[in-house]
Formats: structure tokens, C-alpha cells, sequence
């Protein structure tokens, strides 16, 4: 299946270095070759950057390995097609207008008899079923709550409602921000991390490169880093338990659901 990248901070923050690992996997250390894609959040707009190729031998992939778009919300996809041709138009991470907000969704994982009945504004372009899986979410969403976008509690219980009905067709892990804050679901495998004072030197798993970020950020800066497997090899992950529905806003997770059994639960701010 696919890999997924995502990262939220409490401060605008480049992922060139965690993506570095991430590109790799692409076809280098592993074998997920069919397209890849990035989205950033910069303020209320998004710069997207998606190709059908492999990103271990993508040109784009490596523009954005070394240059340091800063941004508080990124979502990055690795693809291994399993519905869907390999194309432009079924790269994610998939990007829909609701609320005068852009909304960015990536998901990995393989939904089965999944034919949602789209009657209103969000349609899919491409023919996979992640890209039926957002217009879903965001045709409920929209039913759901009106033209005003609700609060984040309201909304975050919503979309727990909606991920227990996705997960009954299938392997539903996936990551949705709308550049204020993300979601992240762990139906198989999500492993997280958070970055934040003393920091410390970090050892890329895929790549061999190692970063200092101790001259690089300030003493209140937070940076949360959710990927299918670990990035680095000398930092301790959580490796998330499948069934978790997770909220994160300013570089923690604030807030989990279960979506196999059991109530939802606060988290303690770090």
C-alpha cells in the first residue's frame, strides 16, 4: 500500500528534511512507484506539487527536498496504486474548496465495494476509491454543518462518526487538514513524533543524513511528525494503536477517538 507524510506545527516550519527520508521510499528503499505528492498550507492558500512518477527519480521531488517552503500544515503521499490507473488525476494528496477553505486529503490503504452516493458538490476526478473516500467526508461534512464551518470539537466528532463508517469497507489509514489543523487516522499503521526543546541531532532512516536542530529553531517551537513507518533511527516514535482517529493542532495531538471500540479521550498538553 501507500505511504503517507504529514506534519503540524505551532510555528511555519520547512519538512525538507524529514522528506528527504520520505522520497527515498519511492521507489529506492521501497517500492511504492506510482506517483507522489506534497501539499503545504501557507496561510489561506496551498502550493501543491503532485507527478505519476516514481519521487526517488522525480525532478519535482527533488525541488522540494532542497528548497524550504515553510508551512504549519503539510500532507505528502507515496502512492502504491491498488484502485486506480497511474495518473496525473489519482496522485494524492486529493485538494476541495468547502467553507472558503482548501481541504487536503491523502490516503493509504484499500477501500472494497466502496461506491458512496455523491449528490452534491464534490465529485471525484480520478477513478480511486481515496479520492471517493474524501468527496464522501466532505459531501456529509457539508450536509452535516450547513455553509458555516463548526467548531473544531463538533466537527472532529463528526469525523469520527464518518471514519467508523469508512472503516467497515476496509484499510482506511489517512491524513486531512484544512491548513488550521489535521486529522490523522490509524487503521494499520501510523507512527507520530514530536519535536520540540532540548532539541537534539536526528539520523534519517532511508538517507544517510543527519540534522542539528538545535540552531535551526527556538525554545517554543513544536513540530509533530506523523508517518506510516518512523523517518529516523535514533528518535522515539509512538507507534499509534490501529483504530485511532487523531486531532492535532500547534504540534500535538490533542484530542483521540477509537474507531474499533471504546470512547473517545483527551490528551494531556505537553
Amino acid at each position: 500500500m501507500c505511504q503517507l507524510l504529514g506534519m503540524n506545527c505551532n510555528v511555519p516550519t520547512d519538512i525538507c528534511f524529514s522528506f528527504t527520508g520520505f522520497q527515498a521510499r519511492g521507489g529506492l528503499t521501497d517500492n511504492h512507484k506510482d506517483g507522489w505528492g506534497i501539499t503545504f498550507f501557507e496561510g489561506k492558500g496551498v502550493r501543491q506539487f503532485l507527478d505519476p512518477n516514481p519521487s526517488c527519480h522525480s525532478p519535482i521531488a527533488d525541488f522540494v527536498r532542497t528548497y524550504p517552503i515553510k508551512s504549519k500544515n503539510v500532507i505528502a503521499h507515496i502512492r502504491r496504486a491498488t484502485q486506480g490507473e497511474v495518473k496525473l488525476e489519482n496522485t494524492h494528496p486529493f485538494i476541495r474548496e468547502m467553507w472558503g477553505q482548501y481541504w487536503s486529503f491523502a490516503h493509504n490503504g484499500d477501500l472494497k465495494n466502496f461506491t458512496p452516493a455523491l449528490q452534491g458538490n464534490f465529485h471525484p476526478v480520478g477513478n480511486t476509491d481515496s479520492e471517493q473516500a474524501f468527496c464522501f467526508i466532505l459531501q456529509d461534512l457539508k450536509k452535516s454543518f450547513g455553509d458555516k464551518a463548526p467548531s473544531l470539537e463538533h466537527l472532529s466528532k463528526r469525523l469520527h462518526e464518518l471514519t467508523l463508517v469508512l472503516a467497515t469497507f476496509g484499510v482506511v489509514n489517512f491524513l486531512l487538514s484544512n491548513g488550521e489543523f489535521m486529522i490523522a487516522h490509524c487503521s494499520t499503521r501510523l507512527a507520530s513524533l514530536v519535536r520540540h526543546a532540548p532539541f537534539s541531532v536526528a539520523h534519517l532512516k532511508d538517507q544517510d543524513m543527519a540534522i542539528d536542530f538545535t540552531p535551526l529553531t527556538t525554545s517554543n517551537d513544536r513540530v509533530a511528525v506523523i508517518a506510516t513507518q518512523p523517518l529516523t533511527q535514533n528518535e522515539q516514535w509512538t507507534i499509534h494503536k490501529p483504530g485511532t482517529l487523531m486531532i492535532l493542532v500547534d504540534g500535538q495531538i490533542i484530542k483521540e477517538f477509537e474507531t474499533v471500540a471504546g470512547p473517545e479521550k483527551d490528551c494531556p498538553a505537553s
